[in-house]
């Protein structure tokens, strides 16, 4: 963006120097890893704009942060779930290779679908299609999902992969983006790829193939992370430098990982709460009606009684201030 200002002094055209603003680095979409039990931002990685979306990696460096981050005792059996974006061959040879005698490594993935795809789920006989479930185990009478392992695999891709295919009656908003395969048939596809055969004994039935299209769907509670991340400050990148912006990431993901501890922690007994977004908890919990006073060498808060929310402020308080300090 150039600036430029033209002005008359003593009947001459006087013009001033001409200054160019600094260019601000584009940066491409963050690639994240949550901790689903807690909610916390393991690891998120801000990438160049011309930076692809399946880049394995990227991906690969992403996952490994987190798995180091988890306690010991938390490594034997561990779930990973990803978008589409992650259905790459390099990267799910890499997750097949997290598994070892002490740890087993489960994933589940997106897949893109193409022609070969189609024409795999176009063999399928009709009573290979089941009811999928939904998360609470009630039947989704609008989702059918199906086994494709076996009638279809792309040359050079690893063995033991598990292909589950999904299909629901498309919505309006899905009209422009369906393939003439999804036309003619009336559906709308998805295709998921897993190392699941079978989760072992506490996990009954896991086999199946609706239980493995719910387990992955779940994932999807990672799009609350998304906005509590976007509001806590990466919707906006301030700085024209790369380093500065990767502070302020840095600095995002601290106050969303607060956030999610003052949730879990404190306000898990307010349902309203324990599930509010942040500007919501902007103006109940954080921002609220009250005194710092200080007497007899101690600093009091002073609450109003009328604030609705007040209760749940001096509960929260109190729990977080149990909880032990760390050895």
């Amino acid at each position: 963006m150039k600036v430029a200002r033209a002005v008359r002094a003593g009947g001459r055209r006087k013009r001033t120097r001409t200054t160019r603003a600094p260019r601000r680095r584009p940066t491409g979409a963050p690639l994240a890893a949550w901790c689903t039990n807690t909610f916390e931002c393991l690891a998120m990685m801000l990438r160049p704009g011309n930076a692809g979306s399946n880049t394995a990696s990227e991906h690969i460096a992403v996952l490994g942060d987190p798995l180091g981050q988890l306690p010991r005792g938390h490594r034997r059996r561990i779930l990973i779930r990803l978008d589409g974006a992650g259905a790459s061959h390099a990267l799910l040879e890499h997750l097949l290779s997290l598994s070892t005698a002490r740890r087993k490594v489960a994933f589940t993935s997106g897949f893109t679908i193409t022609a070969a795809e189609e024409a795999a789920i176009a063999d399928l006989p009709e009573h290979a299609w089941v009811h999928a479930v939904e998360q609470d185990g009630s039947i989704d009478p609008v989702a059918q999902v199906a086994e494709l392992t076996g009638l279809w695999r792309r040359t050079g891709w690893p063995d033991g992969l598990r292909f589950i295919a999904r299909r629901v009656k498309p919505t309006r908003r899905h009209a422009k983006k369906l393939t003439e395969f999804e036309k003619a048939t009336g559906w709308r596809y998805q295709l998921v790829v897993t190392n699941i055969k079978d989760l072992g004994r506490g996990v009954p039935g896991s086999h199946h193939v609706f239980f493995l299209d719910t387990l992955h769907r779940q994932h999807a509670v990672v799009e609350d992370r998304v906005r509590t991340e976007k509001a806590t400050g990466i919707r906006t990148l301030p700085f024209h430098g790369y380093a500065r912006n990767q502070a302020w990431l840095l600095a995002a993901n601290l106050a969303a990982d607060l956030l999610a501890y003052l949730q879990l922690l404190g306000l898990d007994e307010h349902r309203e709460l324990a599930a509010a977004e942040p500007e919501t908890l902007r103006t109940t919990i954080l921002h609220i009606p009250a005194r710092l006073v200080t007497h007899a060498r101690r600093r009091i808060l002073k609450i109003e009684q009328t604030w609705p929310w007040a209760h749940a402020v001096i509960e929260a308080w109190e729990r977080l201030g149990a909880i032990p300090a760390p050895a």
